[in-house]
């Protein structure tokens, strides 16, 4: 008897996870870094969602228990702040909360590294980063900065490996998105170059999955959600805007108009 292929998302299944979203407007909770803490509170309402950037120690873990979703960011991390990620995870664990890590410049920086894999270790819904990252939580050295200095193609087997070691998705996020879920791969082709050129975008995109994983209990159709639903948006606000500057704002309007039919019927789910 022959197997069947691992089954994977499909547009329609993006679409309604985004319906869901709109419908629902999850409480996301954001322990993310300084210089993405606006941003990724601006997409996320745009998006439907609700943020709360509870990080402190003392709130983090309480909050976590009461949260649809949570996001993890490493991107400036330090002693007090790593202590509240810590709370989050382990209340969000314990009541059953998804949560996403975004391991930021993971494999560059020694200490840094070692919390991204001792976060991993307990076993996130998501594990989204590039592909330096990603390659630099299983023993690489890491990109230049929070910039990747490899293609996702080149870091495809060791997310895989990671995502069965761990039971995650991991999503690496590139000019060709893949999102891996043991045997399951998605590719995802939309997008423009100008989400490379505002700050913290990659980090919001971790929250907007995060969202997604509040609404739907297959971890890759979250990661395929938010990321079509971003990139989809960058291209809508692409068309109109005149450099890095006037995309930014656009990208908000564009995200806040983009209907789950839309999605459904333009994603190019491979």
């Amino acid at each position: 008897m022959s197997e069947h292929p691992p089954t994977v998302p499909t547009a329609d299944d993006l679409g309604r996870t985004w319906a869901a979203l709109r419908e629902q407007s999850p409480l996301v909770q954001c322990l993310t870094n300084v210089v993405a803490t606006q941003r990724t509170a601006d997409l996320l309402l745009a998006a439907g969602a609700s943020p709360a950037m509870v990080a402190s120690p003392r709130e983090a873990g309480e909050f976590a228990r009461v949260a649809g979703a949570v996001l993890i960011n490493l991107g400036t991390p330090y002693e007090e702040s790593a202590e509240g990620k810590r709370a989050a995870v382990a209340a969000a664990r314990e009541v059953g909360t998804p949560w996403v890590l975004d391991p930021v410049a993971a494999g560059g920086l020694t200490w840094r590294t070692e919390l991204a894999r001792e976060l991993l270790a307990q076993g996130p819904a998501v594990v989204r980063g590039n592909a330096s990252e990603i390659l630099g939580l299983a023993g690489g050295t890491g990109g230049r900065g929070a910039d990747s200095a490899h293609s996702p193609d080149e870091a495809l087997e060791t997310a895989r490996q990671l995502s069965l070691e761990h039971g995650t998705v991991v999503a690496l996020s590139g000019p060709v998105d893949h999102l891996v879920h043991g045997d399951r791969l998605v590719r995802l082709t939309h997008g423009h170059e100008f989400l490379t050129r505002v700050t913290a975008i990659g980090c919001s995109l971790g929250a907007l999955i995060a969202a997604c994983c509040a609404v739907t209990g297959d971890p890759l159709t979250a990661a395929a959600t938010g990321t079509a639903a971003l990139t989809l948006a960058a291209e809508d606000a692409a068309r109109t805007a005149r450099g890095p500057g006037s995309f930014s704002v656009v990208l908000l309007d564009e995200l806040h108009l983009l209907e789950p039919e839309a999605i459904a019927t333009r994603a190019e789910v491979g």
